[in-house]
């Protein structure tokens, strides 16, 4: 099983980094290859999945990504490649906290994963948080703007006749640009004004 690799960066693609380690080129499947510069020295924590008629190499920047990735393929219907798709739409704070809080809907309305999907992810993984001892897995909030805000604020926005997705999106950038903020009006003045522009 590979489980590390360190080497440089030497082609990107939309789902998949080329890693050279010692002149052998490893594709690596992964939730965020934009992150990744050619021609930089990166350490990928992998997972090696083993099917009848490939080996698929999936990698992290971090072990803890690595270590909920590993969890949501014990999920039923949950394969490799379901759970990048998971780990790309949300990333592991955002599952954190909605399994955290026994809460499909603040999954789903952050990262898009539909309420069906959402809500089976949150009671997998909240059995294996729990089967494994898991810890508590602490969140580390991103400021002031809670979790209650940020649902709040989204839903105001899908009230005014904003698509679901684009106050998601307008939201999360704004929350993540100024994490000072603490107040949903600060954010619903801001979200009007960039959703303004684009239109």
């Amino acid at each position: 099983m590979i489980r590390q690799l360190t080497g440089t960066i030497v082609d990107v693609g939309l789902n998949y980094v080329v890693l050279d380690v010692g002149g052998v080129g490893y594709l690596i499947h992964t939730n965020n290859p934009a992150q990744h510069l050619l021609e930089t020295t990166t350490r990928f924590f992998t997972h090696l999945a083993v099917r009848d008629n490939a080996l698929d190499l999936y990698g992290f920047a971090d072990r803890d990504t690595l270590e909920i990735f590993g969890l949501l393929i014990e999920l039923p219907k949950i394969g490799p490649k379901s759970a990048l798709q998971i780990l790309t739409a949300a990333d592991i704070q955002l599952l954190k906290e909605a399994v955290q809080n026994n809460d499909p809907a603040y999954l789903s309305k952050l990262s898009g994963i539909g309420k069906k999907s959402a809500e089976k992810i949150v009671t997998g993984l909240k059995d294996k948080f729990d089967s494994q001892g898991y810890d508590a897995l602490p969140i580390e909030r991103n400021g002031a703007y809670e979790q209650g805000h940020m649902t709040d604020t989204i839903d105001a926005l899908i009230a005014l006749g904003y698509p679901a997705f684009d106050a998601r999106r307008v939201v999360i950038e704004i929350t993540t640009a100024d994490p000072s903020l603490s107040s949903s009006n600060e954010v619903i003045k801001l979200a009007l004004r960039a959703l303004n522009v684009e239109r």
